[in-house]
């Protein structure tokens, strides 16, 4: 039995079924739940969000093993799976709740948010715009909303979508996936 200590992770990068997907194909990733985070209003629900006016952004949360996968090789697995150069867009997902956003947890994770983002600047033509903002809180969103990519693989907007990211995923990082 590991006596190792986990530690949170919280991102936005476009529709959280996409980036929840990803990371929990992830080995050292224990939970991912899919949320709001940002905002000015307390309690959002989906359809609030979905406005664009709460200032949230749909996010993951992240619970991980740092002995297994660093905070940092979290934070390239986030730039190398989305586009961090669309402001408020991914795909023809459009709004500020669709923003790429890194929402550390204290000093050490907003150090190598900042770190990382500059890293990754050299794989981008275009300027990265994703924003690294202090966590405040995370809203876990509606059921529905979890394991949305397990629970409905079939779906059009699954198969178009997100599995895409997904082979992106195994091709880019496959030492870092689930075996």
């Amino acid at each position: 039995m590991s006596n190792s200590q986990t530690e949170i992770a919280t991102f936005g990068g476009g529709c959280f079924w996409c980036t929840e997907a990803i990371f929990q194909n992830l080995r050292g990733v224990k939970t991912v739940a899919s949320g709001y985070s940002g905002g000015q209003i307390k309690n959002p629900c989906y359809r609030e969000i979905c406005t664009g006016t709460t200032g949230h952004a749909e996010v993951i949360q992240i619970e991980f093993d740092p002995a297994v996968i660093s905070y940092e090789d979290l934070l390239r697995v986030h730039f190398g799976t989305h586009d961090p150069t669309t402001l408020n867009q991914q795909g023809a997902d459009r709004g500020t709740q669709y923003r790429s956003v890194i929402l550390p947890h204290d000093t050490q994770q907003q150090e190598s948010a900042e770190k990382i983002r500059a890293e990754a600047q050299a794989d981008f033509s275009d300027a990265i715009v994703t924003t690294v903002e202090p966590f405040q809180t995370f809203y876990k969103a509606e059921d529905g909303h979890q394991n949305y990519y397990q629970e409905n693989s079939g779906a059009g907007y699954c198969q178009m979508v997100i599995s895409p990211k997904l082979q992106k995923l195994r091709a880019r990082y496959s030492d870092k996936l689930n075996t």
